[in-house]
Formats: C-alpha cells, structure tokens, sequence
C-alpha cells in the first residue's frame, strides 16, 4: 500500500492541508482518467488549464489534488498539496509512485532537431545484439525488448514515461534509449529521470511555433545536458557550431564527436553510394548498409555512445554494419522492374530536406532525375514554408508540392505560403497538387527510368491529420501502390 505522504518526500510543497496518509492508487493530470484513489494533479497548459476541472476529478474519486492555486473551497475528507510549479512537479511524483525506475537501468537520451530517431533505434537494435534487454522510447515505436508499446509523442507525458519505464524495469531490462524533444524538456517530462548519458545530434530552424525565437530553442535543448548529474556522459556534434554549447554548464563528463575536426569520436566517409557507406572510424574501417552523410553521424554517434557504455569496439563496429535504420528515415523502395528509386523521408525542416537531397545528388548519375514531393504540416512554424519549397526546387529537378498534415489549417492556403517567395526559375519546376495520393501518384507517371522519387515530411506515419481527424495514409503504401499501376 502506497500512502500519499510516501511519495511527497521527493518535492518541497508550499503548503498541504488534509491527511497524507491517505492510500493513493495512481497519478494523473488528465481528470477523465481519474478513478478512486487518484492523485489528480492540476497543470496550468498552453491550452487547458487543469485547475478548472479539481471539481470534477473529486466527484470521479480523485482523493489527493495537488495544485498552484488552493480551491476557495477545500472539502472535507479530500488531501490538497499546493506547489509553486505543477507541471515540474508532475515526473518527480511519477518516479516516486513508480519506485524510481530509471535508477536501476541505463537511461541514454538523445537530443537535436534531425536523427533522434535513427539514433535511438540503432542503440536499441545494436544493444539486443550485443545481448542486452533493452527499451526504447521514440517517435516511431516504443519498445520493451521485442514488445510494441503505442507511441503518441516524441517524448510521452511524464506519468506515461515513468509507467513505461517502470514496465521496462519490471522486464528486466538493463539500458533504455529514448528520443527527448525540446517539448518534453520544456514541459518537464523527463522530471525524474536519471540519466546515464545524452547525446546531441545538431539544431537547425524547427519549433518555432512553439518556442518563438530559435535562441529559445537552443537554450531548450541545452538545459537538457545542464541538468545531467556529474556521474552521467554528455557526448555531443562538434561539427554542428552549437554542439560545444550544449557542453557549456554540464556537470556530466565531456565528450565529443565529428566527420571534420579532431574529436574523442573520430569519423571519416570513404565512400557514399546506394550500397551504403564505407567509413573509418576511429582508425577502423567499416562498410554500412546505411547512406548518407547524415547517417555517418547518427552511426558516430551510435559508436560513442556504446564505447562510453562500456562496449567493445570492434564488436560494436561488426553489429552496426549490419543494421538497418528508423522506418520512414531514408527508406529505398525500388519499383517492381528495378528502374525507378523511391525514398520515403521524415525530413520536414528545411535542414532535414537539404540533407536528404544532398545525399541523392551525390550519388545519381548526371542523366538521373530528381523528382521531390513536399508539403508543409498546419498549425505549425510557418516561416520554414517558403524555405521547404526553395529547398525542394534548388536541389530537385522538378518539386511537386502537396499536403502534409494541414491539421485545421487549409491546405491551399499552406501551398501558397510555401510558393509565396520562389523564383520566377524554381516556379517552372514546381507542379501543385493538394492531393497528396495523387501527388505520389504524379511522381511516379513523371519518373523515367533510373530517375529518383523522393517523398518527403511524412516518413513512418499512417495518418494525414485534416481538420481534427485522422485518416489512414501511409507515403510508402501509396508509392508502392503507384509503382505497380507504373509497371503495367
């Protein structure tokens, strides 16, 4: 039995009025989940405001409501705990009611705009090999050893991350590798975690929906490795030129890597083609089934990563030879008669898109197309818009622009925001078909043979966002589908 005035020793309240001995049988910050014996803790949030629903979590049975402000009117019977900041307070009270489940596995966050994801799955597939139970927490699936846990959110709220953790502990596993958005640090849903290590991978133009300016952003993402205990590892891009200021306030022990510069993680690509990448890293030699110069460094920073866990190098070097990447990150899909290449990519900022096509024109034949589409999600930082779309033309032979997820926005009025500020040039390039099916669809019956189709924004997901409603689509799916009407 868990009494309320057990897990109050892990924050400081600025005052509690009723019993703490109460028996709490679980915390929530949502009240439609409340049920008897709840801990209903009241969130101030960007759009609700948690306080005005104290009421109604009590009459569901919530027995504990911790809150910024006190109710006028306290009843009886019903334990009241006021904090200066709910939402910091939310993950130290989860890992206090979930027995502080990071404390007994190695945590190791990664961080930055672009490769969290591609990251983190390679640790969790390079761990399993090398024999270990493992978790993973990312945007695509989350995992305890070989068993899918749902995914919502890059980084999920911070009750739900310490109940998977505590699910993960429970499986006995010994490392979790998890993807930290600027979001959950912002919002405090990694309170509570103990990390092992955090990696930083690069920040470039994204979030400023919601962080407003881009220094903000980069404060965000730094208070992650500020916050690191002295016994943790903080491993970060030099090559990116604010990777050492992550580094600037961390008690964790310093470590660097890098494609350019003299660093603790040294890299160095040989050769970048379709069949994968040829590299050395620290002084040994490798072939990687994955392309890219981007890869080179999530593959880096997977390396680093292991060899400051404590593995060997040449083993770990051997398993990510073999190892393929994230979903929906880079993924080739050839059609059925071997003449036209389809790449599904997640790429959805600007940074993300040079990078992507970067790598296909280094490895096309001057006579091979490069046909992109794209579009731009709604409800989300418009200033990239016009910058996506002059991507897409710059460094495509023709750009089809398309909807993402226009969410509540409308998508024709997306579409012209990305077209606002191209040239008169880039707009011979352009075509603009709203139907993203159709989209694809264009692309494929526009490809010649050898050409290359890449589908861009979307990546892993099964769903387009219109309006408050999720519809079934899959990028993949659809291309697919296209190549086979193509091959008729």
């Amino acid at each position: 039995m868990l009494l309320l005035k057990d897990i109050l020793t892990v924050i400081t309240p600025l005052q509690v009025v009723g019993d703490t001995s109460v028996e709490i049988t679980g915390l929530c910050i949502d009240s439609r989940e409340v049920v008897k014996g709840s801990v209903f803790i009241a969130v101030k949030g960007t759009v609700v405001d948690g306080h005005n629903y104290i009421e109604k979590a009590i009459a569901d049975g919530a027995m504990t409501i911790v809150c910024e402000v006190l109710p006028a009117n306290t009843e009886a019977g019903i334990a009241y705990v006021q904090v200066k900041d709910s939402a910091a307070v939310v993950g130290l009270l989860a890992d206090a009611f979930y027995g502080a489940p990071s404390s007994s596995m190695k945590v190791v966050g990664i961080t930055g705009t672009n490769g969290k994801t591609t990251t983190v799955t390679l640790l969790y597939k390079l761990f399993k090999e090398l024999g270990y139970k493992v978790g993973l927490i990312s945007t695509v699936q989350n995992y305890i050893n070989d068993t899918v846990e749902p995914s919502t959110h890059t980084t999920p709220n911070a009750i739900a991350v310490q109940r998977l953790l505590h699910k993960m502990a429970d499986a006995g596993c010994e490392y979790v590798f998890m993807e930290v958005s600027s979001h959950a640090v912002h919002q405090h849903r990694i309170a509570g975690i103990r990390f092992a290590g955090a990696a930083f991978s690069n920040i470039t133009h994204d979030h400023l929906d919601y962080h407003k300016t881009f220094d903000e952003y980069i404060r965000v993402k730094k208070k992650f490795f500020d916050d690191l205990p002295a016994g943790a590892f903080a491993l970060t891009n030099i090559d990116d030129k604010r990777g050492m200021v992550m580094l600037q306030n961390t008690k964790a022990e310093r470590h660097t890597y890098s494609l350019k510069a003299p660093a603790d993680f040294k890299g160095k690509v040989l050769e970048n083609n379709l069949s994968g990448l040829v590299m050395t890293i620290d002084h040994h030699e490798a072939h990687f089934r994955m392309i890219g110069t981007f890869n080179a460094y999530n593959l880096l920073a997977v390396y680093g990563i292991a060899v400051l866990l404590g593995e060997d190098k040449l083993r770990v070097l051997s398993i990510l030879s073999d190892l393929q990447g994230a979903p929906g990150r880079f993924e080739a899909i050839v059609s059925h008669n071997d003449k036209v290449l389809g790449i599904i990519d997640y790429a959805h900022t600007p940074d993300a898109l040079i990078n992507v096509l970067a790598t296909i024109n280094q490895m096309r034949d001057k006579q091979q197309q490069v046909i992109t589409v794209i579009g731009c999600g709604g409800d989300r930082d418009k200033a990239k818009r016009p910058i996506m779309a002059e991507v897409a033309c710059e460094h495509s032979d023709r750009a089809i622009l398309t909807a993402d997820n226009p969410r509540s926005e409308d998508p024709e009025v997306i579409l012209n925001e990305m077209e606002s500020e191209l040239s008169a040039t880039q707009k011979r390039k352009v075509l603009r078909i709203t139907d993203r099916r159709e989209a694809i669809k264009t692309a494929c019956a526009l490809a010649q043979p050898e050409d290359i189709i890449l589908v861009a924004g979307k990546g892993h997901e099964t769903y387009q966002e219109i309006k408050g409603v999720k519809y079934p689509f899959d990028d993949k799916e659809i291309l697919i589908e296209a190549f086979k009407t193509l091959n008729k």
